[in-house]
């Protein structure tokens, strides 16, 4: 049986080991990365699917801004090879998309196959104006209005505002 939580520090090995499989290295080179680099996701928006105690599936959603519309920026998403097609993605996609709402978050836009994404209502409208912070395929740059009217208005570059990654104390050689 599959249930959904918000990720816990001792996932971090097997979300990162996932993310490594599904994507690869060129994870670290794309556009999304320049906004989650340094970066925490969104409190309480960082999401797995386990199944028992393996972790099978993995969805993060990070604050950032153009201009001056807040949104937040979802990905990657992933589940296990051997996982996909029983409903893991969606049932993260869903959560993900309920608890932003209930979080009071305005909007959600993300870099991905718009037929896979438009079943939880991403699309490319109203984001005519808004970019990625370096190359990235204008139709597969979609949103989703969680609030009315949210994404009205919205332009310029996505950048970062979440909260930082705390800094690490330096050691000292013996």
């Amino acid at each position: 049986m599959i249930a959904y939580m918000t990720e816990q520090a001792g996932d971090i090995f097997a979300r990162e080991t996932l993310l490594d499989r599904a994507f690869g290295p060129a994870r670290f080179r794309k556009s999304s990365e320049k906004i989650r680099s340094g970066r925490l996701p969104s409190e309480g928006l960082a999401l797995v699917a386990r199944d028992g105690d393996r972790l099978v599936g993995s969805v993060r959603l990070w604050e950032a801004a153009a201009g001056r519309t807040p949104l937040l920026l979802l990905g990657p998403l992933a589940v296990e090879d051997e996982c996909r097609g029983a409903g893991i993605g969606a049932g993260l996609m869903r959560l993900a998309t309920e608890r932003a709402r209930a979080s009071g978050h305005g909007a959600i836009v993300l870099v991905g196959d718009e037929p896979y994404y438009r079943r939880f209502g991403f699309s490319t409208r109203g984001m005519e104006k808004l970019s990625m912070p370096g190359p990235f395929e204008r139709a597969r740059f979609l949103g989703l209005e969680l609030a009315a009217g949210a994404l009205s208005g919205a332009e310029g570059v996505l950048r970062p505002t979440g909260r930082l990654v705390p800094a690490q104390p330096a050691t000292v050689a013996a």
